[in-house]
């Protein structure tokens, strides 16, 4: 079998996750955050479209972690950021994190925006 190191070029992973934590770079954040190739912004969860809007040119997908399981997001939110042209995919947390690194290391044009476990 052979194995490849995953690189991510300048892009920053997410490194791994816990009770309200997120860790990733190898910093650890609390609370909500969302994560794109260039790094960690704090995000003030599904009322704050405007943090990802501004990230529009950088981005295709964008991944909703939305805690320990999967929920429905709310349709504002999600209107809000397709009429950018941004698709919205949503996941538990866990899932949204490897999702996004796996794409990520693939150079592809994603982010992720996650509340915590």
């Amino acid at each position: 079998m052979r194995l490849n190191e995953v690189e991510y070029n300048d892009a920053v992973p997410i490194d791994g996750y816990g009770p309200g934590f997120f860790r990733i770079g190898g910093e650890r954040f609390e609370g909500t955050v969302a994560v794109f190739a260039s790094g960690v912004k704090s995000w003030g969860g599904y009322g704050d479209t405007q943090t990802i809007i501004d990230q529009v040119d950088s981005l295709d997908v964008l991944f909703v972690g939305t805690g320990a399981e999967i929920a429905h997001l709310p349709n504002e939110f999600r209107i809000t950021l397709e009429a950018a042209g941004i698709g919205v995919e949503p996941m538990a947390s866990p899932a949204a994190c490897r999702t996004y690194n796996v794409l990520l290391s693939e150079g592809r044009r994603v982010a992720v925006a996650l509340l915590p476990v």
